[in-house]
């Protein structure tokens, strides 16, 4: 297979330096003549080259600004440019070299220099664009490789979740909406200073997809207590609170079977097991307090805490959500992070929307103001 020609741009104001060229160049490239820097600029635009070969020393437009316009626009900075010129000056050289040449030629040519010169530099833009090509193949293909992993972690997520789910009376749409709030509240805090490190984009979308595990802990109840129609009893109640330590104590064994302690469940092994901590320390099973809580439980919690209050249960009614925010509200620093509180107070809104979108069939969640 012959291989195209690569294009040589030769700019010069001298006919007789571009016959020369011309007659070197012209069996192994394909040549193209620009008599000054407009032209030249026209030209390449147009059709870029492959490789420069240009005059310092022109009226009007000299190379040095021609080779400044090419350095700073994206499309063409990566030609190279070679510098022909008369001058032995190691200032303009440098200057040169400074602006981005590859390389200076002197005048008169010298017929081996040039082919030389020429070869190498057109080898090694050819090496360059290969390991770009390379790098842009890598990149897109990390990138779905990272997509397939990440799909692959949120699946397993929501089958965990699921498998729960089927041991409660609590629905999916209570999971979706739940994972929704803390998306709303991750992405308000992650806008405040301070929460930049512990909220970056890849721990938000971390947070969000573990959301809906934070009950999971629940498959180990038993079927008396879980499911009983009614308030439970103080008894009933400490068995109830071992589903926080059963879900951590699970995720745990996941990772020994990984053999690995850093995972993807690292936040969900945070938020089933500390999302019934309180601000305060009054909450269970640790009876952690303030920033001891991961901030991803102590999202969750309000998150959490939110859905029961405006959903209905078999032993309660719905709340308003305006009940809802005033309970929130006068809860901070006890139950909640006062900040987390804080968030809240500017998303609210939202919630109410995705109470209202992802509402039990058939069942009364109370939203009315």
């Amino acid at each position: 297979m012959i291989s195209e020609k690569k294009t040589v741009l030769v700019v010069d104001d001298n006919p007789d330096n571009i016959t020369l060229i011309n007659g070197l160049l012209r069996p192994l490239y394909q040549i193209k003549v620009a008599i000054n820097g407009a032209k030249a600029i026209e030209m390449i635009k147009k059709n870029p080259p492959d490789i420069i070969l240009l005059d310092v020393v022109m009226p009007e437009m000299d190379g040095y600004e021609v080779c400044r316009i090419l350095k700073n626009d994206i499309d063409f900075w990566e030609i190279p440019i070679i510098f022909l010129t008369a001058q032995i000056d190691v200032l303009a050289e440098s200057k040169g070299f400074e602006m981005g040449a590859a390389d200076y030629i002197t005048k008169p040519v010298s017929p081996p220099i040039l082919l030389s010169r020429v070869k190498t530099h057109l080898e090694l833009k050819k090496a360059s664009d290969f390991l770009k090509s390379q790098n842009q193949y890598l990149e897109k293909e990390i990138s779905r490789r990272t997509g397939e992993v990440a799909l692959i972690q949120e699946v397993s997520i929501m089958a965990m979740a699921a498998l729960a789910e089927t041991r409660d009376s609590e629905t999916g749409l209570h999971l979706q909406r739940t994972k929704l709030y803390v998306s709303e509240l991750c992405e308000e805090l992650a806008s405040r200073p301070g929460y930049e490190k512990n909220l970056s984009r890849e721990i938000i979308d971390t947070i969000v997809a573990s959301a809906p595990l934070h009950d999971i802990g629940k498959v180990g109840i038993p079927d008396a207590v879980l499911l009983k129609p009614g308030r439970l009893t103080p008894a009933e109640f400490e068995i109830i609170k071992n589903h926080a330590i059963l879900g951590r104590e699970a995720i745990i064994k996941a990772e020994l079977i990984m053999a690995r302690r850093e995972t993807y469940l690292k936040y969900p092994k945070e938020i089933v097991s500390s999302h019934h901590e309180k601000w305060d320390g009054s909450g269970y099973p640790q009876g952690l307090s303030g920033e001891n809580i991961p901030l991803s439980a102590r999202i969750v919690a309000l998150a959490d805490a939110y859905d029961a209050i405006t959903s209905e249960r078999i032993y309660k009614s719905a709340s308003t959500h305006q009940e809802a925010v005033t309970i929130i509200t006068a809860e901070a620093g006890r139950h909640f992070d006062p900040a987390v509180v804080d968030a809240f107070l500017q998303v609210h809104e939202n919630f109410k929307a995705i109470a209202r979108r992802y509402s039990e069939p058939g069942a009364s969640i109370c939203l009315d103001v």
